[in-house]
């Protein structure tokens, strides 16, 4: 699996969700199954359903989190210099007029003002090291290969 590329405050997020799925909200979904189970035909329980579906996905997010936070890697915002993780970077696309910005890093970022590239995508991977004025081309997931023009790069604020 990729490192995931976050910051100490992603980081921080991520471990506070951690907490909060793998204590208060195990113990929550736990005493709906077991409030449920008591109301008597599990096989038309629709509580009983729902609760162990909630319970199938905070198992599931909590093993994401688990990998994602063992295996991440903690970036600085990036210098101005190249295109790296924990830079905002403004980007022409097959020579669009309007430059769009984006945050490099992980999608866990989720920061409202950028949409998040992540590193390990194609256009992520094509731009790592790109300074101010470089094109490159890459290749969409449909197959279409797009040219990319580094218009600006600065350390996320």
């Amino acid at each position: 699996m990729n490192e995931p590329h976050l910051s100490q405050q992603a980081y921080d997020r991520l471990v506070e969700e951690l907490d909060e799925r793998s204590g208060p909200r195990r113990r929550m979904i736990t005493e709906r199954i077991e409030r449920a189970r008591e109301l008597g035909d599990l096989k038309e329980n629709a509580d009983y359903h729902a609760a162990k579906d909630e319970q199938g996905l905070n198992e599931a997010r909590v093993r994401q989190l688990e990998q994602m936070l063992r295996n991440a890697k903690i970036v600085e915002a990036g210098d101005a210099n190249a295109v790296a993780p924990g830079t905002v970077v403004a980007l022409e696309i097959d020579g669009d007029e309007e430059p769009t910005e984006y945050l490099i890093g992980s999608i866990e970022e989720r920061d409202d003002r950028y949409e998040v590239l992540s590193t390990s995508s194609p256009l992520g991977q094509a731009l790592i090291g790109k300074a101010v004025g470089d094109e490159t081309a890459y290749e969409t997931p449909r197959k279409k290969t797009l040219t990319v023009k580094v218009v600006s790069i600065r350390p996320v604020d």
